[in-house]
């Protein structure tokens, strides 16, 4: 049936056969059929964060030229980097410069002297889960336990390679 529908509808017969065709080509079943429920969520996107090689710079940019609500400089030892939030209203950006030698904003600004676009942070509702459910579908993670990031919640970086080139950081919610 599936033949003589599209030998139809390629001849351009009528409106008729092309619905035909259109059923043929659709399906009722969902696409997640089979497929158990998650035990965790993907939430909304929470930063976008951009590696600065003058923090002062970056900061005016946007606050004097561009008018957006900036925070304070605050340094997350524990990252290796001093943060900036720009607050957007549907989202923020995070602007990130090199604390502390061993800090990985100094290794992708020497690779980008100009800065630019770090990482996208996304919320889930349970970091734990996610984490365990994303290592059993060939996730790496870029460390052995969550930590607590520049919003006082546990995070978790996802290996870019297995994230389309993208380095993602997963906050809880």
């Amino acid at each position: 049936m599936a033949s003589a529908v599209l030998k139809v509808a390629a001849a351009g017969v009528s409106r008729c056969s092309r619905v035909a065709l259109q059923r043929v080509h659709s399906t009722t079943a969902p696409l997640h059929q089979g497929v158990p429920a998650s035990l965790w969520k993907l939430g909304r996107l929470n930063h976008i964060a951009i590696a600065v090689p003058d923090m002062e710079k970056a900061t005016a940019l946007y606050r004097d030229v561009l008018g957006a609500t900036v925070s304070e400089k605050v340094p997350l030892p524990d990252h290796g980097v001093y943060t900036v939030f720009v607050e957007l209203g549907n989202t923020k950006l995070e602007l990130l410069h090199p604390l502390g030698e061993k800090s990985p904003i100094s290794g992708f600004l020497e690779k980008n002297k100009s800065g630019g676009m770090h990482h996208i942070c996304i919320e889930v509702d349970d970091i734990n889960a996610a984490i365990a459910d994303l290592k059993t579908k060939n996730i790496r993670m870029l460390s052995a336990e969550p930590r607590i990031g520049a919003h006082g919640k546990p995070v978790m970086f996802l290996h870019p390679k297995d994230c389309d080139g993208v380095l993602v950081e997963l906050e809880e919610a």
